[in-house]
């Protein structure tokens, strides 16, 4: 999940997490856990200084090298950290770390996690979809599927158009930044198992004015996509669940990946989800939330070898027609996400990011409370990478870096672009 625009610095800090245009502010790790990297070691805190990613020398293997790429994102405190990559070398993976602090399980590479926003792929995936049946344009107003449920304040569904919410061209307002369980330790503990509606999550964005007139500017908010997933039953008569689990989940035979409704807990082997949300409380387990309260922006659950498959199959043009891939690969300058892929630029559902070897690679960050997700694919989605981490960002980037680094040389490594 993810937001530019915030009321006040409290928000700024805690909404960069959930939001991956400012993790710079991420909480601090957990200290003291075990890193397990093919044995114990002790975790050292978020503070420590940034990782320097090692240059993969010409005689190291690829796997070695997502070892050590992994084992450099546990050194900056997260608690369990998994990889996994795919190319014309091979397939590799990796995991380190613990996924549960209680009974101190390792971390391994088929585990279940929360991947927050990468879910708004998914449901640009089945929107574009839509698109090439006939069934919705991009050019459709949110007031044409949604009578009056953009307005207030100065929002108007009428001006704002599909294209626009899956581009995050709307302007309007992100809800997150108004949302205490997303927000606080206390506002967590008080609504983690709450049950949302997609208009109550839509009401809190127009509550305030918008960010900017539709189509002039870009900021990223998730009530965008809260939209989205509304449309998408309005146009289907399923929910976007159904649709996601009918369209991608099924044909691809996606069998760890889910996209729930109001379920809480994470069924089967999974990762744990730790959190202090910026310092506002003790270090807690937010493994258990109601999904609802991210919906269609970042409620599913997954595996990095399934959303291995989903970005292969998607890039490779099994999932959408050559028009909508090439719509959902139009990109447009984000400079919100600089903090983290500094010249990022976003499609529909898809950002763009520069590669160090040249080129660009598509991906989309996925950030809610206590788990992150960075997957990364060539623009033929022959060579994919994901990594996953638990525990909070460190503050001084040193996780997000360590991520980034991990990305992109195995990327490079495989060919880049």
């Amino acid at each position: 999940m993810t937001s530019t625009q915030r009321p006040s610095p409290a928000k700024t800090r805690i909404a960069s997490r959930i939001v991956a245009t400012a993790l710079v502010t991420g909480l601090a790790g957990v200290a003291g856990l075990t890193g397990l990297a093919g044995q114990s070691v002790a975790a050292p805190t978020a503070s420590a200084a940034s990782p320097t990613p090692a240059t993969a020398s010409a005689k190291e293997s690829p796997r070695t090298a997502l070892r050590k790429d992994v084992d450099a994102i546990t050194r900056t405190g997260s608690v369990g950290v998994i990889a996994q990559s795919s190319g014309p070398r091979g397939h590799y993976s990796a995991a380190s770390g613990v996924a549960d602090t209680t009974t101190r399980e390792r971390a391994r590479v088929g585990d279940r996690f929360r991947i927050g926003s990468a879910t708004k792929t998914f449901v640009s995936t089945v929107m574009l979809q839509l698109v090439g049946e006939g069934r919705v344009s991009l050019d459709d107003t949110v007031d044409h599927w949604l009578p009056g449920v953009v307005s207030g304040n100065g929002n108007d569904g009428r001006h704002i158009t599909v294209r626009q919410l899956l581009q995050h061209t709307s302007g309007l307002y992100d809800y997150t930044a108004d949302f205490p369980e997303m927000t606080t330790a206390n506002g967590f503990q008080a609504d983690r198992y709450t049950t949302w509606t997609p208009e109550q999550l839509v009401a809190i964005a127009t509550r305030h004015k918008p960010n900017f007139a539709p189509g002039t500017n870009w900021a990223y908010a998730n009530t965008n996509y809260v939209l989205a997933g509304l449309i998408t039953e309005k146009a289907t008569g399923h929910s976007w669940q159904q649709e996601v689990t009918r369209r991608i989940i099924h044909p691809l035979g996606l069998r760890n990946t889910l996209a729930p409704t109001t379920q809480s807990r994470i069924p089967g082997p999974h990762l744990r989800g730790y959190s202090n949300f910026y310092g506002t409380g003790e270090t807690m387990d937010v493994t258990d939330l109601n999904p609802s309260a991210a919906g269609a922006a970042g409620a599913m659950v997954s595996t990095t070898g399934d959303l291995s498959r989903f970005y292969s199959a998607l890039l490779g043009g099994r999932l959408l027609r050559p028009a909508q891939l090439s719509e959902m690969k139009t990109t447009v300058r984000a400079e919100g996400l600089d903090a983290v892929w500094p010249g990022a630029r976003y499609g529909l559902g898809l950002q763009e990011v520069p590669l160090s070897c040249g080129g660009s690679y598509y991906t989309h960050g996925g950030d809610i409370p206590g788990f992150s997700t960075r997957p990364g694919a060539s623009a033929d989605g022959r060579r994919i990478v994901v990594v996953a981490t638990t525990g909070d960002t460190a503050p001084d980037q040193s996780t997000e870096k360590a991520k980034n680094a991990l990305v992109d040389r195995a990327l490079c490594a495989s060919g880049g672009k």
